[in-house]
């Protein structure tokens, strides 16, 4: 029965996957792409989404200098109430932990 299950019993999450592009459009890529993904997720499960995490964050992804992605991240926090996380790959998976928890949106840190 939809709307019968509490966010409080079930834990749902989702990712946003990276548009793997090697032109020099990649970024305007990759936010219009976030954006649709955004939008698509909260149009299926948004009221029930407790975590919203970027899948595979590298340091050529951009996902740990795009503000815009930031900014957009940050509001679904605000907004819905989305718990946001990351998972890594690659060999320096310490080095993009450490630069993730740097970032910072208004007074708040913008990683779980």
């Amino acid at each position: 029965q939809s709307g019968t299950i509490s966010k409080a019993i079930l834990l749902i999450s989702t990712k946003h996957g990276n548009t793997i592009s090697y032109i020099p459009i990649y970024i305007t890529i990759h936010n219009q792409n976030f954006m649709k993904q955004v939008q698509e997720t909260d149009s299926h499960i948004g009221p029930y989404l407790n975590l919203y995490q970027v899948h595979s964050a590298t340091f050529d992804s951009g996902i740990l200098t795009n503000t815009q992605v930031h900014e957009a991240l940050h509001k679904c926090r605000v907004e819905k109430g989305w718990k946001l996380g990351l998972s890594m790959s690659g060999p320096n998976q310490d080095e993009i932990i450490r630069e993730a928890l740097k970032i910072n949106v208004g007074d708040e840190h913008s990683t779980t």
